[in-house]
């Protein structure tokens, strides 16, 4: 059975993550183009997790179709994979601080194949986010 790891990260802290699996990291999409929430006073101190910034996020048209085409991607990806029998496919989100663009994608992923591929399990990781 497939298992989708996704991931959260900052380029500035961290890096792109490791894989683990042993595959070779998956895909790894930057967020970093889409207007960054942090970079306003009300939304610094939350994260992509929180109401607010959702609905920023929600309201960029950019978001939704980088979303919209990571989701084209991944439903290939988990198609290919299951016919072929893999085990694990990993997908990081990164930004600069780990902490709004990145989450909320990661987020929408996992949402989104929990909704559409129920039987696939999923592992959701936000590795620099500061609660």
């Amino acid at each position: 059975m497939l298992k989708v790891s996704i991931l959260s990260f900052s380029y500035l802290y961290n890096g792109i993550p490791a894989d683990d699996s042993g595959n070779g990291g998956g895909f790894v999409f930057d967020c970093r183009f889409i207007e960054n929430p942090g970079r306003y006073e009300e939304f610094r101190n939350l994260t992509g997790l929180d109401y607010k910034v959702s609905e920023f996020l929600n309201n960029q048209q950019s978001m939704q179709d980088f979303l919209n085409n990571v989701y084209s991607i991944i439903d290939a990806a988990i198609k290919n994979y299951t016919q072929r029998g893999f085990s694990n496919l990993m997908v990081s989100f990164g930004c600069t601080g780990g902490q709004h663009r990145s989450v909320y994608s990661a987020q929408k992923l996992s949402d989104y194949i929990a909704e559409k591929y129920p039987h696939i399990k999923t592992a959701l990781n936000h590795c620099n986010l500061k609660v």
